[in-house]
C-alpha cells in the first residue's frame, strides 16, 4: 500500500501524522511512504530524516492525496483536504465528527473510508489513540489556566500554588477520566486546592486512592457542580462521551455566579465543549471573555508541544495503522477495535454516536464491509 502523510494546515498545528521512526516501520512492512516536504519541521524532523527512514518526499499535499491509498494525519481534514479525498481511500486521523456537520458532509461526499483515532478501542474498554493526547491536554490545561489567571492576562491575579500564609488557587475539574487525572496531577504538583467531579463512584474511589487524600472528590450533581464552579478560580472541562458531542454542563446563567477574572479551560472543545459559552479558539488567539470569565478553548492544545505530542501519538497509532496498511478493509472487518474506529465508509455513517448527534441513518457495519 502507498501511505501518505501531508503537512498539517490547521492554525498553529505543528504535529505530524508520521514521525521518521513510524515511517521506518511502514517501510519495513513493505509499504511505500510519501511525505509532504517540511511536514515534520514542527518536530525538528527535516526531509533528510524522512528520506533516511525510507520515505519519498513530494512537493505538495495535492500529490499526497492523489497518490496515496491511505492518508495518515493528526487533525481532522480541513475543507481543502476533504475535497481531495476520493472513493476507496483510507483516512486515518482524529475526526471529532459529532459537533462538525460540515466536515461530516465532506467526508461522506468523498466516498472515503475514515477511521477516527478517538473512537478506536482496546481490550479494557479504553480509547488508546485518544489517551496520549488527553494526557498532554490535561497537563497543558493547568499551565493554560495558571497563565490566564495572571493579572496582566486579565485574570484574578492568583498564584496557583499560593505561598506560605496565602491560600492557593482553587481548581475544579469536571470529569475524572484521563484528562481530569492528568490535570489533577499537575495542579496538585503546583500546590493548588483541587476538586474533581464525576458521576462514577468507582472512578472517584480510584482517584481518592491515587491521590491519597490530596484532592477532593465529589459526585457530580447540578448542586455540586454549581457550588464548585462558583468557588473556583480555574474550571477544567474534562468531560468525554466517546464519539459523541460533549454535554453542556456549565450554562451561560452559571457564569454570573463565577468570580470575575476566573478561568475556564474547555478541553472538551474538540467534541463541541462542555460549557455553553465555549467556542473553538486557536493558539494564535487562545482566549476570550464572557461575563468577566476568561475562556481558553484551543481545539488542538497538544499542538503547542509537538515534539512531545507527535511522538506520543505515533507510539499509540502505529500498531493500528500498520494493521490498516497491511490488510486494508479486512483489518477493520477482523479487528473489533478498528471497527469501533470506523466512522465513515463509502458515503455512510458507521458510528452510532455520530449518527445520533447529526441525524444520519446508521449503516450496518457488517453489511457495508461485506458489500465493499
Amino acid at each position: 500500500m502507498r501511505v501518505g502523510c501531508p503537512k498539517e494546515i490547521k492554525n498553529h498545528e505543528y504535529r505530524v501524522g508520521l514521525t521518521p521512526g513510524a515511517v521506518r516501520e511502514y517501510v519495513a512492512h513493505g509499504h511505500d511512504v510519501i511525505v509532504e516536504t517540511k511536514a515534520g519541521m514542527g518536530i525538528d524532523a527535516d526531509d533528510a530524516a524522512y528520506q533516511a527512514a525510507g520515505a519519498q518526499i513530494v512537493g505538495s499535499a495535492r500529490e499526497i492525496f492523489e497518490r496515496s491509498d491511505m492518508v495518515v494525519k493528526v487533525k481532522e481534514p480541513q475543507p481543502s483536504e476533504w475535497a481531495q479525498l476520493r472513493d476507496g481511500q483510507l483516512l486515518y486521523t482524529y475526526l471529532h465528527l459529532a459537533p462538525d456537520p460540515e466536515q461530516t458532509k465532506g467526508l461522506l461526499a468523498s466516498g472515503c473510508t475514515a477511521v477516527a483515532y478517538e473512537t478506536v478501542t482496546d481490550d479494557r474498554g479504553g480509547l488508546p489513540l485518544l489517551a496520549p493526547m488527553s494526557e498532554v491536554a490535561g497537563r497543558l490545561a493547568i499551565q493554560a489556566g495558571a497563565t490566564s489567571l495572571q493579572k496582566a492576562n486579565g485574570g484574578r491575579g492568583i498564584l496557583l500554588g499560593g505561598v506560605p500564609g496565602v491560600l492557593p488557587a482553587k481548581i475544579t475539574i469536571i470529569g475524572g477520566g484521563v484528562v481530569g487525572l492528568n490535570s489533577a496531577k499537575m495542579a496538585v504538583g503546583l500546590g493548588a486546592d483541587v476538586t474533581i467531579l464525576d458521576r462514577s463512584l468507582p472512578r472517584l474511589r480510584q482517584l481518592d486512592d491515587v491521590f491519597g487524600g490530596r484532592v477532593h472528590t465529589r459526585y457530580s450533581t447540578i448542586e455540586a457542580l454549581e457550588e464548585e464552579v462558583f468557588s473556583a478560580d480555574v474550571v477544567i472541562g474534562a468531560v468525554l462521551i466517546p464519539g459523541a458531542a460533549a454535554p453542556k454542563l456549565v450554562t451561560r446563567e452559571m457564569l454570573s455566579g463565577m468570580k470575575n477574572g476566573s478561568v475556564i479551560v474547555d478541553v472538551a472543545i474538540d467534541q463541541g465543549g462542555c460549557f455553553e459559552t465555549s467556542h473553538a479558539t486557536t493558539h494564535a488567539d487562545p482566549t476570550y471573555v464572557v461575563d468577566g470569565v476568561i475562556h481558553y478553548c484551543v481545539a488542538n492544545m497538544p499542538g503547542a508541544v509537538p515534539i512531545t505530542s507527535a511522538h506520543a501519538l505515533n507510539n499509540a497509532t502505529l500498531q493500528y495503522g500498520l494493521l490498516l496498511a497491511d490488510k486494508g478493509l479486512k483489518a477493520i472487518a477482523e479487528d473489533r477495535h478498528l471497527r469501533a474506529g470506523l466512522n465513515v465508509h463509502k458515503g455512510r455513517i458507521t458510528s452510532r454516536p455520530v449518527a445520533d448527534a447529526l441525524g444520519y441513518e446508521l449503516a450496518d457495519l457488517d453489511q457495508v464491509l461485506k458489500v465493499a
